[in-house]
């Protein structure tokens, strides 16, 4: 999968349950990212898209997600 492509893909997923259960990953509070980053992402693709998410709010860069998913 290209790069834009799951990039267009992590703009419209939302997180599946928990507390913060239908709020886009990339809105999702940077505590809670970071409290995954120390715990452990998930398996398979949700843990694959939290850990890009940590990487983009890490670098400042959610923005650039938002901006794309109104685009798309």
């Amino acid at each position: 999968m290209q790069d834009r492509e799951i990039l267009i893909e992590l703009s419209k997923m939302k997180m599946p349950f928990g507390k913060y259960k239908g709020r886009f990953l990339i809105d999702l509070p940077e505590h809670y990212v970071v409290w995954y980053h120390n715990k452990g992402f998930p398996k398979g693709k949700l843990g694959q898209q939290l850990e890009l998410v940590y990487e983009l709010k890490l670098n400042g860069l959610e923005d650039m997600v938002r901006e794309i998913r109104m685009r798309f």
